[in-house]
């Protein structure tokens, strides 16, 4: 199962995780279209557990790693083009949360291994 980036921002996306963090392309772009590579970052990862606890603002969770607050939202924009997050703005912050849905398509591909 595959999931293909937007084309207006996915391609940004790969651009900036690879200037910023010196990934390569082929690794930039499969987090894009795989959700499985974007969990497979441990920051990533984290950042989920502490969105399944409660809704959050970029700011928030930055305060929590040992990262940039830009490396943050980089991170939310994978989970975001893979549909593991949603965002919604409330003034001029930006509230990021799980997206169900996203976590459903995982589980119809891991579903066949327990079947």
């Amino acid at each position: 199962m595959h999931f293909l980036p937007s084309a207006a921002s996915g391609w940004c996306v790969a651009k900036n995780l690879i200037a910023a963090h010196k990934i390569p392309l082929s690794k930039a772009l499969l987090c894009l279209s795989d959700p499985f590579a974007a969990i497979s970052d441990a920051n990533r990862r984290f950042l989920l557990e502490e969105l399944r606890r409660a809704p959050k603002t970029v700011n928030e969770l930055a305060a929590m790693l040992p990262v940039s607050r830009p490396a943050v939202s980089q991170h939310l924009k994978a989970l975001l083009d893979n549909q593991l997050v949603s965002v919604t703005s409330e003034g001029t912050r930006r509230i990021y949360a799980i997206n169900p849905q996203g976590f459903k398509k995982i589980g119809f591909w891991l579903d066949q291994f327990w079947a």
